[in-house]
């Protein structure tokens, strides 16, 4: 039988300044394995309100370490590592260098070239996995960058698919909610948990910043064209990084108590990471992700002008490009610079190209991320 799915969002303010409701339902054909979750439903084309990209920035440590490096404390050669994962070089924080910092300094260049200033942002979401305070950071962000009217800031922690989480919320934030300008700022330091005697992780991730201005526009001219967003639990045996009790508790801290209070101190383990269980989830479920985001915004994927993934593994990325049939030459990697940076390789590959002027306004771009949770999830968006 067909199945009818309904979904309820808030449209923009009526002329009495209440929200409109609006309902749009969808007749589909028979139930495949894509049509299960709400985070699959068509977006709705009913909008009188979209939302574009229009101004990216990004920031990265002072502090480069090379394959030559690495080979210095572990068992390793460039050669083994560019070959296994397209990475010559990352960044990593150092004495020197702050996470909160670099996330301000690549949200304010991502306002500078949209042109708005500070006090015009309505909301920012720092997308982290290492904020550098437990109960986040991005009201930090916001007060550096000197936000008078306070706008609400808050984290998103989805490891590397945060950009792309962070990017649906923004556009949910500003269709439903009435929001003008909203920072998105993806920002990592996964080097502070890496075990740096681990040959087969700590030659992968880097440390670094990147940001995009998410602004209201009308809906002819809405730049989100259609996303796709998953987690699997189920898969976090994977790819983790547990709290765990510090190694240093004593039975001298727990002053004696026979039930075990006050609690000891506990820590977060160094990250763990099966490879090739990562490798074979990532080049399954990323190709579907993006056809699945192309077919609910009834595109063919040779409408696609880039193809921007999660930075993680070269090899990676040419599997997927690969299994969509795209070229090698409409496929963003910056990876042999930086590494896997986590919540931030998306946009600093996208500020990288836009830079460049590799992509340019008008560009359609399939965006992917994946990683810890396991999460994953895409997008097809336009540039400017």
């Amino acid at each position: 039988m067909p199945n009818v799915s309904s979904t309820f969002f808030l449209a923009p303010y009526s002329s009495l300044g209440y929200p409109k409701v609006v309902c749009f339902s969808a007749l589909q054909g028979k139930a495949s394995s894509i049509d299960s979750s709400p985070s699959q439903s068509p977006i709705p084309r009913l909008f009188s309100r979209g939302c574009k990209l229009v101004g990216c920035g990004s920031a990265v440590p002072s502090l480069q370490i090379s394959n030559d490096d690495l080979a210095k404390i572990v068992d390793t050669n460039d050669e083994w590592i560019s070959v296994r994962t397209g990475i010559r070089n990352r960044r990593v924080l150092s004495g020197r260098d702050r996470l909160t910092t670099l996330a301000v300094d690549a949200a304010q260049k991502a306002l500078d070239m949209a042109k708005v200033d500070p006090d015009d942002v309505d909301l920012i979401l720092l997308c982290s996995s290492t904020p550098e305070d437990l109960f986040g950071s991005a009201p930090q962000i916001q007060k550096h960058l000197g936000c008078k009217r306070n706008p609400l800031s808050y984290d998103i922690t989805a490891a590397c698919s945060g950009f792309v989480l962070g990017l649906i919320s923004a556009a949910c934030h500003i269709r439903g909610g009435g929001f003008q300008n909203v920072l998105v700022v993806g920002a990592d330091g996964l080097s502070r948990f890496v075990d740096w005697t681990d040959r087969g992780s700590c030659i992968l991730f880097g440390d670094a910043a990147a940001a995009v201005l998410v602004q209201a526009c009308s809906g002819d001219e809405d730049g989100l064209f259609g996303f796709d967003l998953h987690s699997d639990g189920d898969g976090q045996r994977h790819l983790n990084a547990t709290i765990k009790e510090d190694e240093t508790n004593d039975a001298a801290e727990s002053n004696g108590s026979v039930f075990n209070f006050p609690p000891r101190r506990h820590s977060y383990s160094c990250i763990h990471m099966n490879g090739k269980e990562v490798f074979r989830f990532a080049v399954r479920t990323v190709p579907q992700s993006i056809e699945a985001a192309l077919q609910k915004a009834g595109l063919p994927a040779s409408s696609i002008d880039w193809l921007l993934l999660h930075q993680a593994n070269q090899r990676i990325i040419d599997a997927v490009a690969d299994r969509l049939e795209i070229p090698s030459e409409r496929v963003i990697s910056n990876l042999a610079n930086y590494g896997n940076t986590s919540a931030a390789s998306i946009p600093l590959a996208l500020d990288e190209a836009v830079r460049s002027g590799k992509i340019k306004a008008g560009h359609t771009v399939a965006a992917a991320g994946f990683g810890a949770g396991l999460t994953w999830g895409s997008a097809i968006l336009r540039w400017g």
